[in-house]
């Protein structure tokens, strides 16, 4: 499971993704699927960079849930968050994170009601060697 996030002139937002795919190695190009209703989205279209966060198996449900069940139109995501901001500008979560890279957007795919973000990674770093949390991770163990 993932944080992506992005940035909108000094605003950011973040969300939950449970799906990132690596397109080629080299150049290092990655797709995220994106919800056009969420406001990550907007940030994403029009900004054309995001960051994503790897989390780890001990992210609490509470952290998920402020990233996942909430929209960044009624709260602050990043408030009470340790993050860092990357060379796009964009912030990195660095709570609940084992890595994480930062992208560009080389192409934008719609789908209907999502759009497939294809993205260069122009950094990224392993922020330790914890677990990841995996989709089947979050159903079945934190009954999510």
């Amino acid at each position: 499971m993932y944080i992506v996030s992005s940035k909108l002139g000094d605003k950011f937002n973040g969300q939950i993704a449970n799906a990132i795919v690596q397109i080629t190695a080299t150049p290092p190009i990655v797709a995220i699927s994106i919800n056009k209703k969420n406001l990550t989205h907007e940030y994403i279209l029009e900004s054309r960079v995001f960051t994503v966060s790897i989390l780890s198996e001990e992210t609490p449900m509470k952290f998920i849930g402020k990233f996942g069940f909430k929209s960044g139109r009624d709260l602050d995501k990043f408030e009470n968050v340790n993050y860092k901001i990357g060379r796009t500008g964009v912030p990195i979560i660095l709570d609940n994170s084992i890595a994480y890279f930062e992208a560009e957007v080389v192409d934008a795919i719609d789908v209907g009601g999502y759009t497939v973000f294809i993205g260069k990674a122009i950094s990224a770093e392993i922020l330790n060697n914890k677990e990841p949390l995996t989709y089947a991770y979050y159903h079945e163990v934190k009954h999510g």
